[in-house]
């Protein structure tokens, strides 16, 4: 008896897991001199919205979505900055606080006197 041997269709691709080679799951938290060079960098290429989202996120450690859903009044009171601020999450539905540091106040400031806008408005349009 012949042995068969088997070829792959000629109409069928060779396919390629779309992870294949890349890192998957969780990524390694970043250091503290890749955060000042994350800063450093929005500061010198004037990038005011950028910096004051890079900040604002790293204080909340809150996901992207519930960042800009943020409204002005969340984290403004008499035209100040707040030093804390409390936000509902989306996901969860849980009320988040979380403090706003000098830095952070600092660009959000920067960014609000930049953007304008009412209280209603959201932080980042």
């Amino acid at each position: 008896m012949e042995k068969k041997t088997r070829f792959p269709s000629p109409t069928l691709k060779a396919s390629v897991p779309w992870n294949a080679g890349k890192m998957v799951g969780a990524k390694r938290a970043l250091k503290e001199k890749h955060v000042w060079a994350i800063r450093f960098w929005l500061g010198s290429e004037h990038r005011i919205r950028d910096k004051a989202l890079f900040d604002l996120a790293l204080d909340s450690k809150l996901r992207g979505c519930d960042l800009v859903s943020l409204r002005i009044g969340d984290i403004v009171t008499s035209g100040q900055v707040r030093h804390r601020a409390m936000v509902v999450q989306q996901k969860t539905r849980r009320p988040v606080q979380f403090e706003i540091t000098e830095t952070t106040r600092e660009s959000v400031r920067t960014w609000l006197e930049h953007r304008g806008g009412g209280l209603n408005e959201y932080v980042f349009p």
